[in-house]
């Protein structure tokens, strides 16, 4: 991949999770630096043909957003929206800093290695409850896996030339058996 790479033009700012309660409330997972903050962008699109969401009431809990949503008054509508994502258009937003950027802007981008081969394409982020993980289709085989997106594996970012630096943990690609029949027996047990 040569030059940079065209941006998205919506941005991933949310999901709607499980409903919260009995009088429509569902909860939120925010992907805005602060959480409460996904509220103040009305309305949200989504990944739902003609569908947008307006918050008109959010609190925080724990980890994840309790909104009530404009048009939702019952678990039943609540429950319906159980995994539908919330964007806003980029347009609406500030372009990052120089040293900053958005997670979607790392879809598509070649993933190096520090001797310059090309391990593979970043497909998606994503985050288990933990840290983020980069899915990476890898150059050769074509099969996904997950790369740790720290800065100690993820070392240099070259958005605008569309490639990112990565140092894979050591055996991190290395094949592991995955039924219990194909492991090796342990002579120290």
């Amino acid at each position: 991949m040569s030059g940079r790479k065209q941006p998205e033009n919506r941005i991933l700012m949310g999901r709607i999770g499980a409903a919260h309660g009995i009088k429509g409330e569902v909860r939120i997972t925010a992907f805005t630096e602060d959480p409460l903050a996904i509220a103040d962008y009305d309305p949200l699109e989504t990944d739902r043909q003609g569908v947008s969401i307006s918050i008109a009431k959010a609190r925080l809990a724990k980890t994840v957003v309790i909104a009530t949503l404009k048009g939702i008054s019952d678990r039943n509508d609540a429950e319906k929206l159980n995994g539908v994502s919330l964007y806003v258009s980029r347009d609406r937003l500030d372009e990052p800093d120089e040293d900053e950027f958005y997670y979607t802007d790392l879809i598509g981008l070649e993933v190096r290695l520090a001797d310059g081969a090309v391990m593979g394409t970043i497909s998606a982020i994503e985050n288990f409850g933990s840290d983020d993980l980069l899915d990476i289709k890898l150059a050769e085989t074509r099969k996904s896996v997950y790369l740790p997106f720290t800065k100690a594996v993820v070392t240099d970012l070259h958005i605008a030339d569309g490639y990112v630096v990565a140092v894979p943990p050591e055996g991190w690609l290395d094949d592991t058996p995955r039924d219990p029949e194909d492991v090796e027996p342990d002579e120290n047990r």
